[in-house]
């Protein structure tokens, strides 16, 4: 699901078609997490909740934020040596020593699947400069994406004064970053082969995460552990359209807990077949026509949702005020925002349904008269 645009003109288009899926009624499961939420991927409707608001440390599952932020500061491939105070940490690790030469893409790696505190801190002072400058960028991301009751201290998830969050916000904070697709393609993976060290040597890293291996359609998204926040976990599983994203704290049995709370879920919610329009136009300028038909790849979408009716869903055109030809069938030309329940679902490219030439200019037979007047000028000064 892709964000990064830039919209200079936006039209609502409420012509609506959807088709509602089948539900089915399910008792809800009874889990020992202290607080735990299941919500849609897509609207990020609760389907379930258990003190889904209360604010308790969430050890590191912070690390998806820090993953986010590194991912989204560029430089990815880059190589640096790690900083060699930031990398002198206790807990879990990725393995980096003084002297390591890495790329911001294997510290995402190392956040992700062993859940390195080194790999968090060596990210945080190389994009911030310092810890505190990082918790600080992460915080002010945080505030942006409405998560109330979300404070962090560290990049890693080691307690500080303060440091927590609820179910509910990491739930939204794990859909944001889900929406990186270079981030959804790193929590999804069991193991990943890795080069980094003094020189660089290849190695494997394992993922913590093993409801990747106990339940169809987990894709993600990162463990947890402290003494203080005991065991918190947030995952992700699709199951035909289905899309849901799960998370438990302070959980003595989240593995099982998930499998429930998704069995739950997926019984639960529905899946709307939300259909495109078909009568987008931009204006064009400098072509054969003053206006471009705009198709999508696809006729439809399909959203996961607990409840909601047709007037929820809103579709909204982004483009520049105008496009410019010539311009090719085929080419992508604007972006359709696709929302419900006043929330973004997705953003899905826009193609132009025809090609259209630039237009002939025709030389004008009678100049003006401050044209002439200027061609009078030149032709005295150049005297």
């Amino acid at each position: 699901m892709k964000r990064s645009i830039a919209v200079f003109s936006a039209f609502i288009i409420t012509a609506v078609s959807v088709r509602f899926g089948i539900s089915h009624a399910a008792s809800e499961p009874e889990i020992s997490a202290k607080a735990a939420v299941l919500i849609s991927a897509d609207t990020g409707e609760v389907v379930y909740a258990k003190n889904c608001t209360e604010k308790l440390p969430m050890a590191s599952t912070t690390k998806i934020m820090t993953t986010l932020l590194c991912l989204e500061s560029g430089g990815l491939y880059d190589e640096f040596v790690v900083d060699s105070d930031a990398i002198k940490v206790e807990g879990s690790s990725m393995g980096l020593q003084e002297g390591d030469i890495v790329t911001k893409y294997a510290l995402c790696c190392g956040m992700l699947l062993p859940s390195g505190n080194d790999a968090a801190n060596a990210a945080a002072v190389r994009i911030a400069g310092s810890i505190e400058r990082f918790a600080e960028m992460m915080n002010d991301r945080a505030r942006k994406m409405g998560l109330s009751k979300t404070y962090f201290v560290t990049p890693s998830g080691l307690e500080g004064e303060g440091h927590g969050s609820s179910a509910y916000d990491m739930a939204m904070l794990a859909r944001e970053a889900l929406r990186n697709d270079i981030f959804r393609s790193i929590c999804s993976k069991e193991s990943i082969k890795l080069e980094f060290g003094a020189p660089p040597y290849a190695r494997w890293l394992k993922n913590t995460n093993k409801l990747l291996g106990m339940y169809e359609g987990v894709y993600g998204v990162k463990t947890g552990f402290t003494d203080e926040a005991g065991r918190c976990l947030v995952s992700a599983c699709e199951r035909d359209g289905k899309d849901l994203i799960c998370v438990t704290l302070n959980d003595r049995n989240d593995w099982e807990d998930h499998i429930a709370m998704y069995d739950y879920g997926f019984d639960t919610v529905r899946e709307l077949d939300a259909v495109l329009p078909v009568d987008m136009t931009v204006d064009m300028v400098g072509g054969t026509s003053d206006k471009l038909r705009l198709v999508p790849k696809n006729s439809s979408v399909k959203i996961c949702t607990v409840a909601g009716s047709e007037d929820d869903i809103k579709f909204t055109l982004l483009s520049a005020p105008f496009v410019y030809a010539p311009i090719k069938y085929g080419d992508e030309a604007a972006r359709l925002r696709i929302s419900f329940m006043g929330r973004e679902v997705d953003t899905v490219p826009l193609y132009a349904a025809e090609s259209v030439s630039a237009a002939i200019k025709k030389s004008s037979e009678k100049k003006g008269i401050f044209t002439k007047f200027k061609e009078i000028l030149g032709s005295f000064f150049s005297r």
